[in-house]
This record gives C-alpha cells, structure tokens and sequence, in this order.
C-alpha cells in the first residue's frame, strides 16, 4: 500500500499545484450512489464510471471554476444562489490527478482546489487553500464537502476560518482523504 501512496502521490504532484504529503484514509465503501445531474454546467472532459461531485454555489455572486488534468477545461460559471457544477470521476490521461478550482473572478490568482485521483475503486481527495488569499468570499462564507456514504470523511472550513485543519494550507500538510469511487460528492459554497 506504501508503493501505491507514493506512486499516486507522485502523478499527483505532476499535476495539481497543491501537492499531498499523506493520506487520511477511510474505508471503503460497497454501497452505489448515483449524484444528481441538474445544474448550471457539466464538465466537458470524458467521464468515467462511478459517481461524482456536485459544487453548489450558494453565495451571492458567481463562481468561475476551470477542471484542470493535463489541460485545463474551458472556464465555467456556477450561478449564485443555488446554482450547481457536477462532474464525474474522471482520470487525467497522464496519470496524475484532477483539480478543480474555484474563484469569485474570471481569474485563477485566488482559487479554492478540490483536488482528486481516481485509482480502481478508490477516490483520493482534498481540498487546498494553498492558492487562496485570506480575504476571499470562500472563506468569509464558509465551505464543506460531504458524501451520501457514511464510512466516508467529510470536511468542513467555519466561516472565517483562515487556517482550516480539513484543507492544505501549506504542500506538507496532511490533508487528504479516500473514499470509495461509487459516493456521490457535495461541496457547499458558503
């Protein structure tokens, strides 16, 4: 399993700007779940089997959002008030991991990462901060993830928090978690 973490890590790290350096891990999990799919926009790249995210914007202002692998996807928009970006799990055709990142601007300067590794049955994921100013509406607002599978972890950074334990604030935190590829993923926006 040691191998498997450093090889992971390592495509990981080849791809995503926040790069992991240890793993919470969780069980898995035997159950399917399928997430909802109405929403404002989808990811345009190929999707793989299983469940996903759905990132639910309820501030009030839109989010732009890029789902990055190899290349970056074109730019979405989440509306605000309730408006929802889904994406299945997909692979990065490298290798390495997926990020999506999140912003209250049509710049990547200040971005919210939920970040992800699809291997077989089992979904790598954090979030990251790392490339987040302190000031940003994300934070002053509040964010979680949750699943629909309870032997997954779920993460939650209060409102106001600047130095959230369940996200990286620094590439050495230890912040990631694994889940089973059939849960069904919520990120909450404010």
């Amino acid at each position: 399993m040691s191998l498997f973490r450093n090889l992971s890590l390592t495509a990981f790290a080849a791809t995503v700007s926040a790069l992991p350096q240890g793993f919470r891990s969780t069980p898995a999990a035997t159950s399917t779940a399928s997430a909802t799919t109405s929403g404002s926009a989808s990811a345009s790249a190929t999707a793989t089997s299983g469940s996903g995210i759905n990132i639910v914007n309820n501030l009030s202002q839109t989010v732009y959002l890029w789902s990055t692998s190899d290349t970056t996807n074109n730019m979405q928009t989440i509306t605000p008030g309730g408006g929802i970006y889904t994406e299945k799990w997909r692979t990065n055709s490298d290798g390495g991991g997926i990020s999506i990142k999140m912003a209250t601007s049509d710049s990547e300067e200040s971005v919210l990462q939920f970040e992800y590794t699809k291997s077989a049955d089992t979904l790598w994921w954090d979030l990251s901060c790392i490339n987040l100013d302190s000031d940003s509406l994300f934070i002053s607002s509040g964010f979680d993830v949750t699943t629909d599978d309870s032997s997954c972890s779920s993460a939650t950074c209060a409102v106001g928090d600047t130095d959230c334990a369940n996200a990286y604030q620094q590439s050495d935190d230890v912040d990631t978690f694994s889940c089973s590829t059939s849960a069904a993923f919520t990120l909450n926006l404010g």
